[in-house]
């Protein structure tokens, strides 16, 4: 049965403004480094790089991986930073996650595990690509079955599809071993609804944009940068990039159209260690 939506009435209903932050990879220590980045630290920089814009958004999107060592405190570390944007917040899990401490611990008035988020004339749906006890993903048939669901409930609004695994490779052949294995046949799937409009994931540390051809003019294909260390690109082999940690912003137009940008912690403060403790 298809659970009722959280839904928002958007001031400006021409445009719905989302931040997406993924991949924190918090500790129950505040004061912890993953790959010599104090992941606490690097998220409250993003933070603070964010509330600096005064950008007016409506909503965040947090992408999973929110805990590194499936503490209960780390889930409580992020809702607490989270809540000082005074936002609502829609998180999912990530392979790095133990989605049942994130429901009993991601507790605020802001915070939400649904899957469903109506917002002016867009569908915005929070799947779960995760296999438990395995880094890569799969999407199971209960999420295709939640997707069709839901465009056949709300048939006139657009639907953006969001995630924590990516669909497609990126050409880092470490990483690729940990994607959605099937991913070819999701974006395959999805692509026969006209109303899908863009898909959204974090899990790779790095920045893609690019386009999956449909016969109604392409799905925007967007990955974020984590707020802790980021992957070098395009790497054989596990090699972490110098670029700062980040976030991105998504404006979603009532026309179905998708603007977005990439934004980083300014300066050079957040430097990885590829000889530190592992990933």
């Amino acid at each position: 049965m298809l659970k009722e939506p959280v839904s928002y009435s958007i001031a400006d209903t021409d445009v719905v403004r989302l931040i997406q932050v993924t991949d924190p990879h918090l500790f129950a220590d505040p004061e912890a480094k993953l790959l010599g980045v104090n992941t606490a630290a690097s998220f409250q920089a993003v933070l603070n790089t964010y509330l600096a814009t005064e950008y007016p958004a409506d909503m965040i999107l947090a992408t999973g991986d929110i805990s590194q060592d499936y503490s209960p405190q780390s889930y409580q570390h992020f809702s607490a930073t989270i809540a000082e944007l005074n936002l609502p917040c829609h998180y999912l899990p990530g392979n790095h996650d133990d989605p049942r401490l994130m429901s009993l611990h991601m507790q605020g008035p802001h915070l939400f595990g649904q899957q469903r988020i109506l917002a002016g004339e867009w569908q915005i749906l929070m799947l779960d690509s995760t296999v438990r006890g395995k880094p890569g993903g799969y999407m199971a048939e209960q999420q295709f079955a939640l997707i069709d669901a839901a465009i056949k409930a709300e048939p006139n609004k657009h639907v953006l599809l969001v995630m924590h695994h990516n669909p497609i490779l990126v050409e880092c052949s470490w990483l690729d071993q940990h994607c959605m294995s099937n991913g070819d046949a999701f974006l395959k799937r999805v692509s026969q609804y006209p109303q899908v409009k863009g898909a959204l994931w974090g899990h790779v540390h790095q920045t893609i944009d690019t386009q999956y051809p449909t016969a109604e003019g392409g799905i925007y294909l967007m990955a974020t940068p984590s707020t802790c260390i980021q992957f070098k690109p395009k790497s054989s082999y596990f090699a972490l990039d110098g670029l700062q940690p980040g976030y991105r912003l998504l404006e979603l137009a009532s026309n179905g159209s998708i603007q977005t940008n990439v934004y980083r912690v300014p300066g050079e403060k957040f430097s990885p260690d590829n000889d530190a403790s592992g990933y």
